[in-house]
């Protein structure tokens, strides 16, 4: 179906065509600014990062002064250097045990997807047989 055979109207073919070159230079167009984008993005987080792992950096340090501090004051306050650093180091050894002992039973208590994982297994198995229908996934935070 032509638009016209005296030549000034273009074909079907010839709108298609101009259609899809104009819909690629559109899709590269889209894909050149995303780039753009991206990359200018990607430095701001890139410069945050290192921001961050700057001042992570600085405060253990700060953490480390702030220990010898202690034992420096625990010193001052008539104990031996020795004893002062090591009531200082297993101050740090206490406290890093009980964020263990909190970790583990944090993690304990973690547990797996359960009503998930059923569903998928019960939706798989669905499709597997070819029903056409089956029951529909629940709606997020509705139990059932």
């Amino acid at each position: 179906m032509s638009m016209g055979q005296n030549g000034d109207e273009p074909t079907v073919g010839q709108l298609v065509a101009n259609a899809s070159k104009e819909l690629s230079s559109l899709v590269r167009s889209e894909v050149e600014l995303a780039k753009t984008e991206l990359k200018k993005t990607a430095i701001a987080a890139g410069t945050g990062a290192g921001m961050f792992a700057a001042a992570g950096f600085l405060a253990l340090l700060a953490v480390i002064l702030l220990c010898i501090s202690a034992a420096y004051g625990l010193t001052a306050a008539g104990l031996h250097p020795a004893i002062a650093f090591l009531i200082v180091a297993g101050a740090f050894l206490l406290i890093g045990a009980i964020l263990v002992f909190i970790g583990m039973r944090a993690l304990k208590s973690a547990k797996a997807p359960t009503r998930t994982i059923e569903t998928s297994k019960e939706t798989l198995k669905a499709l597997g047989r070819g029903d056409e229908h089956h029951e529909a996934l629940p709606e997020p935070g509705v139990r059932r």
